[in-house]
């Protein structure tokens, strides 16, 4: 089940911007898997016990390596689109 997913990110407030990219979040076994396949090579995959733990916890290795790649001077891949703005992501 693939789901849009954003967060917004920046070391100075002057610079944030918001990235957004989509998740797949899948059962397996007593846990749910929460990836992003655009950033899944570089480490953009978690666990959680419910749906929403998984969720809460892509959202936060997604910023830890987006961060990273920033940082290094990576590019971002192609599909992870990045706002100049804030954006707001609701997920039903």
């Amino acid at each position: 089940m693939g789901r849009i997913f954003a967060f917004s990110a920046g070391i100075e407030e002057e610079n944030l911007k918001s990235y957004v990219f989509r998740v797949v979040l899948e059962p397996d076994e007593d846990a749910w898997r929460a990836y992003i396949p655009e950033l899944e090579n570089k480490g953009g995959a978690t666990w959680g016990k419910t749906k929403e733990e998984a969720l809460r916890n892509i959202h936060e290795v997604a910023q830890m390596v987006i961060e990273a790649l920033i940082e290094d001077g990576e590019s971002l891949p192609p599909r992870v689109t990045e706002l100049d703005d804030p954006v707001v992501a609701v997920t039903v």
